[in-house]
């Protein structure tokens, strides 16, 4: 019977922040636009992090009756491990995904934005359908196109355009640093499972770039999002702070272009995610800073 930790394991904590982060910085755009909203936030971060945790069920269920993770190297898994059921894996992946469509309603509802509610369908559909279905994009290599489009620029600019109904570039250009962060997350996680996902034909973008270039991509994802994040301070002064994560870029770059591999890049990982935190909170001080000097 799985435990406490073994579901919290399965839930993957140290990848939600890449749910998180993109909500602060589109609240930080909405309150330097002057149309902040304590409750649509709230909402937001519900769906985002209910989404999230219901992926990596979903995914820990999918990969699970597939067989995949019969090859996987990283930590045993809900499904294939036999820690649950399979039914109750994929129970709990929908679960989450039915609290993320509430939130969902309910924010789009507030906003009066009614044509959000197909992006909120096609954001669940996204979720199964990585690792699930006949034909899971996850399979393919798109995963890192998907984690852009909904855990970057739907999160960010969704969370704006909820409370203020603008999508300032701000919001596209944070958007797409805060995606490539939450992308990065997914190809080290990737880099990881190279050798097990070859095994099992399961062909992520990391898998299709080989070892080596799958490194240098998750380096090259990180110093653009830095880049990016910098350029905002065109506007807002305050968003240059975001230079001073080149400080922990650096050696995060450095543990994974000396080839670490299995469980030590498990401290990659989870540093990854808190990377992406940390860039969410400082750009959400900078909108603040604008908005208090304005």
């Amino acid at each position: 019977m799985a435990t406490v930790a073994d579901w919290l394991e399965g839930a993957r904590v140290r990848t939600l922040p890449a749910s998180i982060a993109p909500v602060l910085i589109g609240a930080g755009i909405a309150i330097a636009e002057g149309g902040f909203s304590w409750v649509r936030t709230l909402l937001a971060i519900v769906v985002a992090l209910a989404l999230q945790i219901g992926v990596n069920f979903a995914n820990d269920y999918s990969d699970g009756v597939r067989g995949t993770d019969e090859f996987r190297s990283g930590p045993p898994r809900l499904t294939g491990g036999g820690k649950a059921s399979p039914r109750l894996v994929k129970t709990m992946a929908f679960v989450f995904f039915g609290l993320a469509a509430v939130a969902g309603l309910a924010l789009v509802a507030l906003s009066g934005k009614w044509w959000l509610l197909g992006a909120g369908v096609a954001a669940v559909a996204a979720a199964w359908f990585y690792t699930g279905g006949k034909n899971p994009y996850g399979y393919l290599g798109l995963g890192e196109v998907f984690v852009m489009i909904f855990f970057g620029y739907l999160a960010t600019i969704g969370t704006v355009y909820t409370q203020t109904g603008t999508a300032p570039w701000e919001a596209w250009v944070a958007g797409t640093g805060v995606g490539l962060i939450a992308c990065a997350l997914l190809m080290v996680n990737n880099v990881r499972d190279i050798p097990t996902d070859t095994q099992a034909g399961k062909k992520t973008l990391a898998v299709r770039l080989g070892d080596a270039n799958a490194r240098r991509a998750y380096v090259a994802m990180l110093v653009v999002a830095i880049i990016l994040g910098a350029a905002i301070a065109l506007r807002h002064p305050g968003a240059a702070a975001v230079l001073v994560l080149a400080f922990w870029v650096w050696p995060l770059s450095r543990q994974v272009l000396s080839g670490a591999s299995g469980h030590a890049l498990l401290p990659v990982l989870r540093n990854t995610g808190l990377l992406q935190l940390s860039y969410g909170l400082i750009l959400l001080a900078a909108f603040c800073a604008t908005a208090l000097i304005s």
